[in-house]
């Protein structure tokens, strides 16, 4: 398997890149990380890099997420939101597990707001529902499902006066 080489290949699984923790709120657009590739203040930035920016390039693919390396003497996350802030983020001596902590504090989505989008999500999603509101208006929409009788009419076994007419 090509996908198996190199460092830390499980970073490159499905399995691992679902499990992300990190879901940016709607109004974040771009997300910055300036780091070096020495230096033990940026230990933490480069391991964060490593282990959980592609994670969170795949749990948010609406958000652009730019590394810079070797161009700052302290590390640093900008994060750029839709109507024009800005939000600068210190990471300096911190490590992996702390500045995800941080990040996902001041710019993810909160614990209720993803229980909420779940449950929202299971709702519209189940393809056994039908009617306002759902991605098919009639069951009739759905291979294999009688079609409307408005549209081809049904056959007389299927329609009742021919049915109890026959008793």
């Amino acid at each position: 398997m090509p996908f198996m080489k190199g460092p830390a290949p499980i970073r490159r699984t499905l399995k691992y890149l679902e499990s992300g923790k990190l879901f940016f709120r709607k109004s974040v657009k771009i997300f910055s990380i300036n780091y070096n590739t020495s230096g033990n203040h940026h230990e933490g930035a480069r391991d964060f890099v490593f282990w959980y920016l592609p994670q969170i390039q795949y749990k948010n693919p609406s958000v652009q997420v730019i590394t810079f390396k070797n161009m700052t003497p302290t590390p640093f996350i900008h994060c750029f939101f839709g109507n024009g802030e800005k939000l600068l983020l210190d990471i300096f001596g911190k490590k992996k597990e702390e500045i995800l902590d941080h990040v996902i504090r001041v710019v993810g989505k909160s614990e209720h707001t993803l229980n909420v989008e779940a449950q929202l999500k299971e709702k519209t999603e189940n393809p056994a529902n039908f009617g306002y509101y759902c991605d098919r208006h009639c069951i009739c929409e759905i291979p294999g499902q009688v079609t409307c009788p408005g549209i081809k009419p049904l056959p007389k076994e299927m329609r009742g006066k021919y049915k109890y007419a026959k008793e």
